[in-house]
């Protein structure tokens, strides 16, 4: 897993810079794990554009990843690492002992050949799943249950892991890739290691047609947008556009949008890094 980098041969290639794809070892998606997956360009059921810079893309399949983990007992053997259109980090395609084939997301340092096992029975080796209350102190983890038996939502992009810091009754102590202290019941699962591909955030695309390719149309800045349109805009010649904000007027720098008495307040420790 590396970073390319290319000669400056056109104004695109000068300051491209992406992933080798060196780790990926297939091409084309387990058939049976795959399913299509609709456009709406940013509209609603009604036709509407509710979310803007959104449209075109090359056509994607959705890879249905298992982020449960909740084939206990069973060993699986790693069969390809692959790229996922829909998320940043690649994705391992499993081979269970009993004939059942699923994507994980995949961890960095999974192999091809590799057996990973989930449940009370696997020792706390990376790609292994296994509950907090059984993970070593200090391990770090990624895919990481907030509710039992509801499937990782924590640290599932690339290059992201959480770190287990301790337990206290039944909760444990997790140090969240945000830099947020918090509480998880223990009865909550996790996957040892990091996300793989930690090197995504290098990446630049070099031209605008890449972003198009991901779906993303060009987005307008605010001030030079009219006073109609959004608070910073307007003014003659280029003016600074006033206080930075959204188009609907919330302010972007510092402004604190969490509501005050959120239900999970409590399990919070220690907010995180501003």
């Amino acid at each position: 897993m590396g970073l390319k980098k290319f000669k400056p041969t056109t104004p695109g290639q000068r300051h491209k810079v992406v992933s080798d794809y060196s780790e990926i070892t297939k091409g084309t998606p387990e058939k049976s794990l795959v399913k299509g997956k609709n456009k709406n360009g940013g509209r609603n059921n009604d036709g509407r554009m509710t979310m803007r810079y959104i449209g075109g893309g090359h056509k994607q399949k959705y890879r249905i990843i298992d982020f449960k983990r909740e084939k206990h007992g069973v060993p699986a053997t790693v069969k390809s690492i692959e790229y996922d259109p829909n998320r940043t980090a690649r994705i391992a395609l499993l081979f269970y002992a009993d004939g059942e084939k699923r994507y994980i997301i995949a961890p960095d340092g999974l192999k091809v050949g590799d057996k990973v096992m989930s449940g009370t029975e696997a020792i706390p080796s990376v790609g292994n799943a296994l509950y907090l209350a059984d993970i070593p102190l200090g391990t770090v983890i990624h895919n990481i249950e907030l509710k039992p038996g509801k499937g990782g939502a924590i640290a599932r992009g690339a290059g992201t892991y959480a770190q287990l810091n301790a337990r206290d009754g039944r909760y444990a102590i997790i140090k969240m890739p945000s830099g947020e202290t918090r509480m998880i019941l223990t009865t909550c699962m996790a996957t040892i290691g990091a996300v793989s591909n930690s090197e995504h955030n290098l990446t630049v695309s070099g031209k605008a047609g890449r972003s198009r390719w991901l779906g993303r149309r060009p987005r307008v800045r605010g001030v030079v947008m009219n006073p109609v349109d959004h608070p910073m805009g307007g003014g003659e010649g280029k003016n600074a556009g006033g206080h930075p904000r959204s188009r609907n007027g919330i302010p972007a720098k510092g402004y604190k949008t969490r509501a005050k008495k959120k239900y999970s307040d409590k399990f919070i420790i220690e907010r995180r890094k501003k």
